[in-house]
């Protein structure tokens, strides 16, 4: 690759591109102003959609439970409509599951490919292979500066993923996670 080349890739994936890209559409903030009280750090980076996790999830559990639950009531008059009752609760149980995991690996894809793209891009050489996804996954949080000594890091010492974000001292924060 050409030096020119080079430096406009570099600049594609620089943090301060990165830090442009996040603030204009950052679901978390409002009037560029952000709701949270403090920026995305290593206590505060997991993601909690409250709609999806503490509603959807337990009303799709209970229209499980209690869709057994009539049908075993129903076992001795007409379980035909229970049975179809309990089947539709599966169907929502699994696709319910199914949105989750394959938006995850459709984002674990993502991140890889970005990943070892910026890692390209500032060492000329791809990521080493021996990195774990969740190896990589934790490192996108790391800024440019420190990026490439974590990943080697991550690689000799067999860190694992908590270990390398708790090792980050400059937050790059991600709020366009699944």
């Amino acid at each position: 690759m050409v030096p020119f080349g080079r430096e406009i890739l570099a600049r594609l994936v620089s943090d301060k591109t990165h830090q442009l890209l996040t603030t204009d559409d950052n679901p978390q903030t409002t009037n560029n102003k952000p709701n949270m009280k403090s920026s995305q750090n290593y206590q505060n980076h997991r993601r909690w959609v409250p709609a999806f996790h503490f509603v959807t999830l337990p009303l799709v559990i209970v229209l499980v439970i209690a869709s057994f639950v009539n049908l075993y009531r129903s076992v001795d008059s007409d379980p035909f409509s229970a049975l179809l009752i309990c089947m539709g609760s599966l169907i929502m149980g699994s696709l319910y599951a199914y949105t989750r995991i394959f938006s995850l690996k459709v984002q674990s894809r993502v991140i890889r490919a970005e990943e070892n793209f910026r890692h390209y891009v500032l060492t000329g050489k791809p990521l080493d292979t021996r990195l774990r996804l969740s190896q990589i996954i934790a490192l996108r949080f790391a800024k440019d500066d420190e990026f490439v000594e974590l990943a080697k890091k991550a690689v000799d010492e067999k860190l694992s993923n908590d270990a390398i974000k708790s090792l980050i001292t400059d937050w790059r924060a991600d709020y366009h996670r699944v």
